[in-house]
C-alpha cells in the first residue's frame, strides 16, 4: 500500500510527469510564497478586531481624549484599520470635508497594501491548469510518435510511459490550480471584510467627530 501511495507523490510526478511538471512546480514555488507573505500580512499584521477596536475609540473621543485615541491607532502597528482611523482623527478639529479627505486619502494608501499580489494567485492557478494541459498533450504526442518507430516488443511500455507523463502533469496541473485557488479565495475574502471594516468604520467616525464639535459649539452657546 505504501509504495502504491508513494507512486501519486511529487516525487513520483517531478520524476515521470515531462517538462510541463518542472514548470508547474516553478509555478507552485511562486504560489507558496505569495500565499505565506499574504497569510502573515493579513492574518497577522493588517488585521485586527474592528469592533473592539472602535469601541475602545468611541470611549476615548466621548472621553473627549483625542490624544488617547491616537495612542491607541499608534499601538496598534501595521493594521490597516486604526492607520485609517488614525489619519481622521489627526483632522479632527478640522472642517469635515478635510476629516473625510484625510481619511479618503490614508484608504487609498493602505487598501492597495491589502489587495496587493492577490491577483497573482488566480493567474497562477490558471498558468498550473493550462501547463498540465500541455504536459498532457506533450505526452500523448511524444507516446504516439514513438510508438509509430518503436518495435512491436517496445510498444507497450513506450506508450504506458506517455500515458503516464501526460496523466502525471494533469494531475499535478490540477492539483496545484485547485490549492492556489483555494488560497486565494481565503486570502481576498479576508481582504474584503478588512476594506469592508474600514469603509464602515470610517464613515462612523466621521459621524462621530462630527457629533462631537457639534455638541462643542453648542456648550460654548
Amino acid at each position: 500500500m505504501e509504495s502504491q501511495t508513494a507512486q501519486f507523490g511529487l516525487r513520483a510526478a517531478l520524476d515521470h510527469g515531462g517538462f510541463a511538471v518542472g514548470l508547474i512546480g516553478i509555478a507552485m514555488l511562486f504560489s507558496i510564497a505569495i500565499i505565506a507573505e499574504r497569510f502573515v500580512r493579513l492574518f497577522l499584521q493588517y488585521g485586527i478586531s474592528a469592533s473592539g477596536f472602535m469601541l475602545e475609540i468611541q470611549k476615548y473621543v466621548l472621553a473627549n481624549d483625542l490624544d488617547g485615541a491616537i495612542r491607541t491607532c499608534s499601538g496598534a502597528k501595521g493594521a490597516a484599520l486604526p492607520k485609517v482611523i488614525q489619519a481622521g482623527l489627526m483632522r479632527a478639529s478640522r472642517s469635515e470635508e478635510q476629516i473625510q479627505n484625510s481619511i479618503d486619502a490614508a484608504s487609498l494608501e493602505v487598501i492597495p497594501n491589502l489587495e496587493r499580489n492577490l491577483p497573482y494567485l488566480a493567474m497562477i492557478a490558471n498558468i498550473a491548469t493550462l501547463l498540465g494541459l500541455l504536459g498532457t498533450i506533450s505526452g500523448l504526442i511524444k507516446s504516439f510518435a514513438a510508438v509509430a518507430l518503436a518495435d512491436p516488443a517496445q510498444r507497450q511500455a513506450i506508450l504506458s510511459a506517455g500515458i503516464s507523463e501526460a496523466m502525471y502533469a494533469t494531475a499535478f496541473g490540477l492539483v496545484i490550480a485547485i490549492c492556489t485557488m483555494v488560497a486565494h479565495s481565503i486570502l481576498a475574502s479576508k481582504a474584503s471584510r478588512i476594506i469592508s471594516d474600514i469603509d464602515e468604520h470610517s464613515v462612523k467616525l466621521l459621524d462621530l467627530l462630527i457629533s462631537r464639535k457639534v455638541e462643542h459649539s453648542a456648550e460654548k452657546r
